[in-house]
């Protein structure tokens, strides 16, 4: 049997950065949230709304990983509450997996570094879909610097004729999901308004964290 034997120079990786998104029972998350929903051209929805996601139980699953259920619930004035639903968040192979109204995505993979691409789809059932970090560091939201973040951009496309699609999440260490940004909107494509880019369908949701903690 062989042995190899490291230097002393050599220093295992000991910091994987699990801790964008700190995994304990009780630890919840609060967001303001901007809401827009189109549903034709002349009939258009905006919310302005609370979300608040709190780690509420764990279990071993049936590989023996351990999957953390967080409830959402939903406030117009952020004192009265609505439960919205559950998802489940588990770190497995290294990845962020989060399981949200029956769709499994990998949302962060560890440890973190800039241009790291991935399928976010490899646990789902639907086709590729690559997310790819693009910026490790400081970043700026609301005023408030957060000094250790990482940036996923989902996608980022606009053709101008059919479709706009922009979507991203930024988890900062020691504290998780800080902002998610999705816009996704098509635009009306018959021949009287092709390349018009009036919007005909679609949605623009925006979270922004506001506080968390743990209770």
């Amino acid at each position: 049997m062989a042995f190899t034997a490291c230097s002393e120079n050599e220093q295992p990786q000991t910091d994987f950065g699990l801790d964008y998104q700190p995994l304990v029972v009780g630890s919840y998350w609060k967001y303001k949230v901007l809401e827009t929903r189109v549903f034709g051209q002349d009939d258009t929805e905006t919310e302005n709304f609370f979300y608040r996601d709190r780690i509420d139980y764990r279990y071993q699953n049936a590989e023996n990983k351990e999957v953390f259920v967080l409830t959402r619930e939903k406030s117009s004035d952020g004192i009265f509450w609505n439960l919205q639903g559950n998802f489940a968040l588990e770190i497995r192979n290294n990845a962020l997996v989060r399981t949200m109204e029956n769709k499994r995505t990998v949302n962060l993979v560890f440890p973190p570094k800039i241009g790291l691409s991935w399928d976010a789809n490899i646990y789902g059932t639907q086709q590729e879909d690559l997310f790819t970090i693009n910026l490790l560091g400081k970043y700026e939201l609301e005023g408030q610097g957060f000094s250790n973040s990482v940036r996923v951009l989902k996608e980022e496309g606009d053709d101008k004729i059919t479709y706009i699609d922009n979507r991203y999440e930024v988890f900062s260490k020691g504290i998780g999901m800080i902002e998610q940004y999705d816009e996704v909107f098509t635009y009306c494509s018959r021949n009287d308004c092709l390349g018009q880019q009036i919007i005909e369908s679609g949605r623009f949701t925006h979270l922004k964290i506001i506080e968390y903690g743990k209770n």
